[in-house]
């Protein structure tokens, strides 16, 4: 027979905000279940496409949480340095890891690879319930607890749940939100993000590198043998519809050009895809018994690679805000108990979107005038010791107010 079963948590995507979230909070004694609407697996063979910049932040967290131990560290590439220049001017910044006698600024991960070390740490847990392949069909919110019928509750043992809190994990184009008709502050980029697996003539020798063109960034991400990297090349609609239909070798040659052959032939070693780039920011991260996290409250340019290491510090923010309410047996759905967490996300959130959108204003086009700012601008920082520094930290995460898994 069908079944409803009670839990403290229920939180909607399994992908990495979600997992890490649930693992934080079963850590705290509560009850957790995770309904996912695909599935995790281990990853082998060739690089997936779609990689994140883990900050220092990010990996303190994920080695708070016990999943860092799961990552497979022959497809994890710490990075020791990172090299930024305009194409077209004189300005230049490097930033090395030694400079702060650190080992590495942080890591490049398929996301894919860290999802998997997230499921295997939560199957550890009694508390933490991950439902699979399952999809939300219906969604209710009471005074005293939220209720949600899964979609193919059939072929479960499990076909509806309810909790004190649903958290939406579940991606930019969350389900949960739309539901909920939380609004969304949005705009275009006008940028499509090309992203493909590289082989290099030269070696990466562990740098992540990022050169400014006229019409977008190019980021060549270094991935875990010498001559592999990860591009992400943002350009207008018009201009990747080009990019996709050259063939390999026109493709290579464009690639090669506009990175200034910094590593040499460029060789393409997969597919090419393509996304749109969005802001999205929703007017609400909370509202009673629901709070958003991840790309459903949030999503930025990827110009920094700083938008899962957003999404970890939603998850560090709440679970340290959740599970202080439960322990002080306070309603950990009241909206009213809730208010902080949303004040504290909303302002981190528009930080970062503002910070996204003034270096993309800056380092777009060619008008004279921005290009001599942004050059002296780079050329500054990259000569003065302590200005540095700062940028340094802000890269690996570091700043005030971290949430304390981050720490």
């Amino acid at each position: 027979m069908l079944s409803s079963q009670a839990y403290d948590i229920a939180i909607v995507g399994g992908g990495m905000v979600g997992l890490a979230t649930a693992i934080g909070l079963a850590q705290a004694d509560l009850n957790v279940v995770v309904i996912d609407a695909g599935h995790t697996e281990a990853v082998s063979g060739e690089p997936r496409l779609r990689v994140s910049a883990i900050n220092k932040a990010s990996q303190r967290l994920l080695e708070n949480l016990g999943a860092w131990a799961y990552l497979d560290t022959s497809r994890a590439t710490p990075y020791q340095k990172m090299a930024v220049w305009d194409k077209d001017g004189f300005g230049k910044i490097a930033f090395d890891a030694n400079s702060i006698s650190e080992t590495s600024l942080g890591a490049i991960i398929e996301n894919d690879a860290i999802s998997f070390a997230l499921a295997k740490r939560a199957s550890e847990f009694d508390n933490i319930t991950h439902i699979q392949n399952q999809r939300i069909e219906r969604i209710a919110f009471g005074e005293r607890e939220a209720w949600l019928t899964l979609a193919n509750g059939v072929d479960s043992e499990i076909e509806s749940v309810s909790a004190a809190l649903v958290i939406a994990a579940d991606g930019a184009n969350s389900w949960v939100r739309e539901q909920c008709k939380i609004p969304l502050t949005f705009w275009d980029y006008g940028h499509h993000a090309i992203v493909a697996t590289i082989r290099t003539e030269m070696p990466h020798l562990a740098t992540a590198r990022q050169v400014f063109l006229q019409d977008g960034p190019l980021a060549f991400l270094p991935l875990y043998e010498d001559n592999l990297c990860s591009i992400v090349w943002s350009v207008p609609p018009e201009r990747a519809t080009e990019l996709l239909a050259m063939d390999k070798v026109q493709f290579e040659r464009n690639l090669t050009a506009a990175f200034d052959g910094r590593l040499g032939i460029c060789q393409l070693e997969s597919e090419r895809q393509a996304f749109p780039l969005r802001m999205r920011y929703a007017r609400h991260f909370a509202r009673h018994r629901l709070v958003l996290a991840g790309d459903a409250a949030h999503t930025i340019h990827p110009l920094a690679g700083q938008g899962v290491n957003l999404g970890f510090l939603d998850a560090a923010s709440i679970i340290e805000v959740i599970s202080e309410l439960q322990q002080a047996g306070k309603d950990i759905g009241d909206y009213a108990q809730l208010r902080a967490l949303e004040r504290w996300r909303k302002a981190d959130a528009m930080e970062m979107i503002a910070a996204m959108e003034g270096f993309k204003r800056l380092f777009e086009g060619s008008n004279p005038v921005k290009k001599v700012i942004r050059d002296l601008g780079l050329n500054l920082v990259d000569n003065v010791a302590g200005l540095k520094t700062v940028f340094i930290q802000q890269a690996m995460g570091n700043k005030s107010a971290l949430p304390k898994l981050c720490r």
